[in-house]
Parts: C-alpha cells; structure tokens; sequence
C-alpha cells in the first residue's frame, strides 16, 4: 500500500492534528481533468458506512444516496454560466449568475441509474438517457446492448452516472456512444462514487476533456479487477436484499 493510502488526520483547519481522528483519505491523482470531493470527516463517515459489508441495504441506499448528493452538486459546479443581473425584494440589483445551456443525465445500467434520483433533486425535470453496457464472456471486453437518449443530446451538456470505475472499458464506451450521438467530449461530465486508480488514470488519459468528479480513488484493483478496499457490488447492494 502506498503512503498516499495510510490513514491520515481529518477535520477542520482550525483544529490541531491531535484533535483530528484519522482515516484513509483518497489517493490523490495528478490529472487535471480529475476531481476528488474535498476529503472532509462527513464524506469520510458516509463512505465508511456504505463501505462496511454489515451495513443493512436500506442504510446503504440512504447514504449511497447522500454522497451521490455531494457529487451532483460537485458536477454542477464545473458547467458554464453566464452573469446575470436581478433586482432584489428589497428594490438592490445583484450581480449573478445563470446556467448557460440545457443538461441531461445519461446513466450506465444498471448500478448508474442509483444516481438518477440525486441528479433530479438537483435539476429540475432533467432528462434522462440510458446506456447498458455489459462484459462480453468470450472476450471479456465491454459490449454495448442497449441505448436510449434525447434526440437533442448533441446539444446538450451530459452528466454521465456510473458508481464504480474500475477498469474504466464501461466508462469509455459509453464516452464513444456518446461522442457517436454528436456530443462534443468537453460537453460530459463523468461522475463517479469510487475510482481506481488504474481506471481513473487511464479514463483521465484517453478522454482529456472529459471532467472526470469522483467521491474517492482507492487503493487498486485485485487479480479479478475488483476495486480494493471497495464496497463490493454496488448495484447489488442498492438493488436487492
């Protein structure tokens, strides 16, 4: 294990290390299209819940469901805005902001749909694209079965939802769908509960204008391409009992 993945003080600033517990933080990456969620103690607990094999199914959802929170709010703060000047209750004008462009979500079935529900609590009646991409047994390469997306997609700015990267092969494919439909790369966003770092770097390395947000980069995969420490399979733990 690398130095990055020995457990180090959480907490404010404004406490002392003593003060802090410590914890395993990501590892961090040196990509700039990479985006780790700030390693804060209340990330740190809802990923320690969700990691243990003895939390119960309805816990895992409910705080699955809060990191996935956390990553759409992330994701939202990379898309363009444009200013925008309003008028206050009050009669004071205010120097805003506004989203500039229309958004989709377009989930990789079936652990990335678990992530549609935190991206509509964000965005209001956002459309939602599907894209079920499975390992082909003879080959043991991903193999596209299925797409339904917005016809306008091309238009679009697209958050892309899938749980774990692992090898990154389900992540890239669906970039290439996505690239096929008209979507310029620099229009996706990639969010992402846990990573490895193999997956994230080569992801990183093969889309550069993909912005890539992730709650955690692990350890590394195993002999299977598991993702270790891990979570074990998402999908199944969300999904069934």
């Amino acid at each position: 294990m690398s130095s990055q993945n020995e457990p180090k003080p959480v907490g404010p600033e404004y406490k002392s290390a003593a003060e802090k517990p410590t914890a395993t933080i990501s590892t961090k990456l040196s990509h700039p299209n990479v985006t780790i969620l700030p390693q804060t103690p209340q990330l740190i607990a809802l990923l320690t819940m969700i990691r243990d094999k003895k939390t119960q199914r309805a816990d895992f959802i409910f705080y699955s469901n809060r990191i996935i929170r956390l990553l759409v709010e992330e994701g939202l703060n990379h898309l363009p805005t444009v200013e925008q000047a309003i008028t206050t209750p009050v009669g004071r004008s205010y120097a805003g902001v506004k989203f500039e462009g229309k958004i989709c979500g377009v989930s990789i079935m079936r652990a990335g749909e678990a992530m549609e529900q935190g991206l509509r609590d964000c965005c209001r009646s956002v459309r939602i694209g599907k894209i079920l991409i499975q390992r082909d047994e003879e080959t043991a390469k991903p193999k596209l079965f299925y797409d339904k997306l917005p016809t306008d997609i091309a238009d679009r700015w697209v958050l892309l939802l899938d749980p774990m990267l692992a090898t990154g092969g389900s992540a890239l494919m669906a970039v290439d769908v996505l690239k096929g439909k008209g979507v310029p790369e620099e229009h996706i966003l990639f969010l992402n509960l846990i990573a490895s770092p193999e997956g994230a770097g080569n992801f990183a390395k093969l889309c550069p204008k993909v912005r890539v947000v992730t709650a955690f980069v692990d350890q590394g995969l195993d002999e299977k391409n598991y993702i270790v420490p891990g979570l074990g399979d998402f999908g199944d733990r969300y999904y069934t009992t």
